[in-house]
């Protein structure tokens, strides 16, 4: 059966009450644009701000539990998609009541909902635990991040006429968990992955509450207690295949024995090993709605956004950035690792493992232009290389043993430039990120003459690269008038990405030079 990828957006027009859909379906080889109102959705959102959608859906491969037939009157009893709402769409007690009427004005789904903490809850929370390392065990209940996370969800809870037990009890946890860091004057990564939880853990807690409350019957999970089985990495772990089966018997049998929405809290699973609530990095949510996808063998995940879905740029850069009307796994995989802040980057992961057919690649050359700034470059020179082997081995080991992800790579005969991934690297102390970098440049200078150069950007064209000579011509021709110096270039082994390494302080300009030369000329794009 072939498989189907889904992108659509949904929004709300400040001063209208009716809703657009632009909806991009892959059926084989290409992709339809389909437009038409939406104004069911729009009259449960009357009073929403904004409220978008990114649509990803897929026929993804059954696990063993759920290989069975399953016939006309018995589809109506099964779990139909996935429906993942981030912290945006929850902020407040009014925003939860508009995720609820939304999911309500889809009769004929019975989704399984996948919800991110409310707001800035998760920051809130991992700023709590700093100041609770220095702040002196008398001093956590004048923590002000505490303050505000008490007041928002008790407040929260009150509008919805849910009642405050719900949430009282990982209320007291937290507390207790600050003292305890406080007295021990440590957060360590295990620890930092417990004390986040909290955020999902009370926003579906609450919301499972406010939907019984309004009759629709819902039932609240922990992803941690129904088979998220993850890699022992804090605060970004992995999923490992166990967590399948896990899922989809969990959740199959509960809703099997007796119907009700599941409620799951995103971004969270246990480690394998510890047995210790995990988190999948930040924005994983996305990945526990793909995982969830994949393993009850849905059809159909959905990715609610604020945002408009993927555009040919940042808009923040160039505002007039446009939709993307076409898109493949593998350039939604590139372009959430490259910067766009729209999908997790290994949320596609479960989604794409099935056969997924590709869409037909000689109709346009680029799909987006991304930016991802605060790259650390390094140039290795070594005349060991030439014609010597195992010389990258060493290199890469090196970086290995500190644990330090690497972005881009390109290599000649004698030396071997490459990028530090940032998210890796700056999520650390300052200190410690210091300590590190002169502690790769230290060890490499063992094997070779080392060149360190911050402040660089990392510039992605995803799209068509197996038309590269076409892109590359015209990219140093626009870089040129320009008089922006490419110092780096790599093309990835996906077939649809090419990096280019430039100054910070060049890298907007050159996106926005860059998109006016495919996006708004006819000669290429």
């Amino acid at each position: 059966m072939a498989n189907t990828l889904h992108f659509s957006a949904t929004l709300q027009a400040a001063a209208s009450p009716v809703f657009s859909k632009r909806t991009n379906k892959m059926h084989c080889k290409s992709l339809r644009v389909q437009t038409g109102n939406y104004n069911s959705v729009a009259a449960c959102l009357a009073q929403s701000r904004s409220n978008r959608v990114l649509k990803v859906s897929c026929e993804a491969a059954r696990v063993d539990v759920l290989e069975m037939s399953i016939t006309n009157n018995q589809a109506e009893k099964q779990l139909t998609c996935v429906m993942k709402f981030g912290g945006s769409s929850l902020a407040s007690a009014e925003r939860m009541r508009e995720v609820a009427e939304l999911i309500l004005s889809f009769p004929n789904e019975s989704p399984v909902i996948v919800l991110s903490a409310m707001g800035k809850t998760t920051n809130k929370l991992l700023l709590a635990g700093e100041k609770a390392v220095s702040c002196g065990v008398t001093n956590v209940d004048s923590i002000e991040e505490l303050s505000f996370i008490k007041e928002l969800h008790l407040r929260t809870a009150k509008e919805l006429e849910v009642d405050e037990s719900v949430i009282a009890k990982h209320l007291d946890e937290l507390e207790q968990l600050l003292n305890g860091i406080a007295m021990m004057k440590e957060l360590t990564p295990r620890t930092k992955d417990y004390l986040v939880s909290f955020g999902e853990c009370m926003s579906t807690r609450i919301f499972a509450a406010y939907m019984n409350k309004i009759g629709a019957k819902a039932r609240q999970y922990d992803a941690f207690e129904i088979g998220f089985i993850t890699t022992d990495d804090f605060t970004n772990a992995d999923i490992l295949e166990a967590t399948y089966p896990a899922v989809a018997q969990s959740l199959h049998g509960d809703w099997s024995r007796d119907p009700a929405i599941p409620i799951v809290t995103g971004f969270l699973g246990k480690g394998w090993r510890s047995c210790a609530i995990t988190t999948l990095g930040r924005g994983g949510s996305d990945l526990t709605a793909t995982t969830i996808g994949k393993a009850l063998g849905l059809r159909e995940i959905q990715v609610w956004k604020d945002v408009d879905g993927v555009l040919t740029c940042d808009p923040n850069i160039y505002p007039h950035a446009e939709p993307v009307p076409y898109l493949t796994f593998d350039e939604a995989a590139e372009l959430a690792y490259f910067g766009a802040q729209v999908l997790h980057p290994q949320s596609m992961r479960p989604a794409r493992e099935a056969d997924i057919p590709g869409r037909d690649m000689r109709k346009a050359v680029l799909t987006s232009i991304v930016l991802k700034r605060n790259v650390t470059m390094l140039d290795i020179v070594s005349t060991r290389m030439l014609g010597q082997y195992g010389f990258l081995a060493k290199v890469f080991s090196i970086f290995e043993d500190l644990g330090i992800s690497v972005d881009v790579v390109a290599t000649s005969e004698v030396s071997i430039s490459l990028t530090l991934d940032p998210s890796k690297l700056w999520c650390r102390e300052l200190i410690q990120q210091a300590s590190e970098l002169d502690h790769v440049v230290e060890e490499l200078e063992k094997i070779a003459v080392v060149n360190l150069l911050q402040h660089r950007s990392i510039i992605s064209l995803i799209g068509n690269v197996q038309r590269s000579s076409l892109i590359l011509e015209k990219v140093f021709n626009v870089l040129r008038v320009k008089g922006i110096n490419v110092q780096m270039i790599s093309q990835g082994a996906s077939k649809v990405n090419i990096s280019l390494i430039v100054n910070d302080d060049e890298a907007e300009q050159c996106v926005r030079s860059l998109h006016a030369a495919f996006f708004e000329s006819a000669s290429l794009n």
